[in-house]
């Protein structure tokens, strides 16, 4: 279920990138769950046709399934189009990496809540720079790092990355109920779409979570099979970084109250400055 909920983290990125897109309330909203049923229907039409064909029997322990089954339906040199096709995935991989995380940089430094020179925008290309540039040095890092202690490591990290995932997505799940708790009544497409959808999305990454952190608590379920404090990598690795991220809060805050004391109902009186007038 990590490796799920990883494989669909990135769908996201359309959201973060509202500050950039037209229609700002509507498309990125929009953009996100279009872009989540192409997903879905690509690993359904993928995996039944995989199946299909050759069976799932001839897809068993197999680590590199796409590429058997290139030389199966293309042949030679066809099949290298996968190979293409893999490559090109893995770009966007890296983007979805990188773009979010920039754009949640740009917001939260602009909103106070991180140091400004990651809110700077290139004059020219218009991105933010300094946090796209920042984030890819860190991801770069942290691949390298965990690929020169173990390819196995590297592979904890990603259930490490989706306990994560799992967490922050199950938190904006319940903060969306309570932000917007007095809209959840003013009608049913309020009360299903605000209110009940996001409490049952939270609810079962919940679940996930909790389940993951006991089943992850015992090293033998790592890919690995390493002990860390007694505990399996990919649970010290994830719980590590959640921590560390409460502390860098706590920190932040201790200068920076003005962020944590605002009133969220109140437009940032530079955003709605920036706004271009309503025609």
């Amino acid at each position: 279920m990590l490796i799920a909920v990883f494989i669909y983290w990135g769908w996201d990125s359309t959201v973060t990138v509202n500050e950039e897109t037209r229609d700002s309330t509507t498309s990125p909203g929009r953009a996100a769950v279009t872009s989540t049923v192409i997903l879905v229907a690509i690993y359904l039409i993928v995996s039944t046709a995989a199946q299909a064909f050759n069976g799932p029997e001839g897809l068993a322990d197999q680590d590199d399934a796409l590429s058997i089954l290139a030389g199966d339906v293309f042949g030679s040199p066809l099949d290298k189009i996968v190979i293409i096709a893999v490559l090109t995935s893995a770009a966007a991989s890296c983007q979805t990496t990188i773009l979010p995380n920039s754009r949640t940089a740009l917001s939260m430094a602009r909103a106070g809540a991180f140091p400004k020179r990651l809110g700077e925008v290139h004059p020219r290309f218009q991105t933010p720079h300094t946090a796209t540039i920042l984030f890819g040095v860190l991801a770069v890092l942290w691949y390298v790092a965990l690929t020169i202690v173990s390819e196995n490591i590297l592979f904890d990290s990603i259930a490490a990355l989706g306990l994560m995932i799992a967490f922050y997505y199950a938190l904006t799940g319940f903060a969306c109920i309570v932000y917007y708790r007095r809209e959840l009544f003013k009608s049913a497409k309020n009360l299903v779409f605000i209110g009940i959808a996001p409490l049952i999305g939270a609810g079962m990454l919940t679940f996930l979570f909790i389940k993951s952190c006991i089943d992850l608590s015992d090293p033998a379920n790592s890919e690995s099979g390493d002990s860390w404090i007694g505990l399996g990598p990919p649970l010290v690795i994830g719980i590590g970084m959640l921590l560390l991220g409460a502390v860098l809060m706590v920190i932040w805050s201790g200068g920076h109250r003005e962020f944590f004391r605002r009133k969220p109902e109140v437009v940032d009186p530079a955003v709605a400055a920036a706004a271009p007038a309503s025609k």
